[in-house]
């Protein structure tokens, strides 16, 4: 019963309301010894309460619902995908109910007044002109929200996915109807429309998985044991966590007149986890060359062929002359 108490706080308020707006409405509206005017004022007080009431505990009722069954799927586990899909979709769609159900009860409390629908009247007739121009004003808002609606169904972005949009790397944070809030790894806030998504490529690195191979490139003399730098790639993945034990590649990617450019190519379970393990291969493999063949380090070569010739001093260039 404690658990649901919080839940349960979300009604009390709306409830007290719509008991409320009954009793305005019908008991003392009913009440013969008011004055008429006053009695109406009390009446049209009440259908403007109950309708909030019910609105408010609608919304509540689908907030409580969301939080009730999101609490079996939780984002912050390892394996958190089919989370992530369900936490997207309930967000989007828990705002759009919300959206239209705000709309539909702010129209019905509007047309509790007599003034209002003769001012709805008086302009239905320039509607035609009206709903063009707004029609262009709002073109791109529509196209938001419609692009909203995509990423609800379609999902080429969900909660907590790991992106890079515009060079920047992070994590989807929020997804609302008409953006996206990208929190990025120095704990900054890109707030992308939801249009980007369909207009712009973007790299999306848990899309299906959160499996992610890493990179790291050292850069060394031709006198390199390329032996030597795989039994210690191997040596370092095995010794550490963030490996998880699925690749281990060393290769040659490059050759050029100064050097070449050696690739360790390795897995990790997700993003953060292969950023470390980069970070922690490139500094050891730096290390084992400065320590173990520090004669494979780059270097600069330059050749001097034949007897250099002593510049002359001024007599002897007199002399000459």
């Amino acid at each position: 019963m404690k658990k649901n108490m919080p839940h349960l706080k979300r009604f009390i308020l709306p409830i007290f309301i719509l008991f409320l707006s009954v009793f305005l409405k019908y008991f003392v509206g009913n009440y013969q010894l008011l004055d008429v005017d006053f009695v109406d004022y009390l009446g049209r007080a009440g259908s403007v309460l109950l309708i909030v009431s019910l609105a408010w505990m609608f919304i509540a009722g689908i907030r409580t619902f969301k939080r009730i069954f999101m609490e079996r799927f939780y984002i912050s586990k390892e394996d958190n995908l089919r989370s992530r899909k369900f936490q997207t979709q309930f967000n989007i769609l828990e705002r759009i109910i919300v959206f239209l159900i705000i709309i539909v009860s702010s129209g019905l409390v509007l047309m509790l007044f007599d003034d209002v629908k003769k001012i709805g009247i008086s302009l239905f007739a320039s509607a035609g002109i009206a709903s063009v121009i707004i029609g262009f004003a709002a073109q791109r808002i529509i196209a938001t929200v419609i692009a909203g609606l995509q990423i609800a169904i379609t999902q080429p972005i969900r909660i907590d996915d790991v992106v890079i949009i515009e060079n920047e790397w992070g994590r989807i944070e929020e997804i609302t109807l008409t953006y996206v809030v990208v929190k990025i790894w120095d704990l900054r806030r890109l707030i992308v429309p939801s249009t980007y998504f369909f207009e712009k490529p973007f790299q999306n690195w848990t899309r299906t998985s959160a499996e992610i191979l890493g990179t790291v490139f050292i850069y060394t003399d031709y006198q390199v044991s390329f032996d030597a730098l795989r039994i210690e790639l191997t040596r370092l993945l095995e010794s550490t966590p963030l490996w998880d034990k699925k690749v281990n590649v060393l290769q040659v990617t490059d050759a050029k007149q100064n050097g070449i450019e050696v690739r360790a190519l390795m897995s990790a379970k997700d993003s953060p986890t292969a950023w470390d393990l980069r970070v922690y291969v490139r500094e050891k493999l730096i290390e084992f060359l400065q320590k173990k063949y520090p004669e494979s380090l780059p270097r600069t070569r330059i050749l001097i062929e034949g007897e250099v010739s002593k510049p002359k001093s001024q007599m002897e260039f007199m002399e000459d002359s």
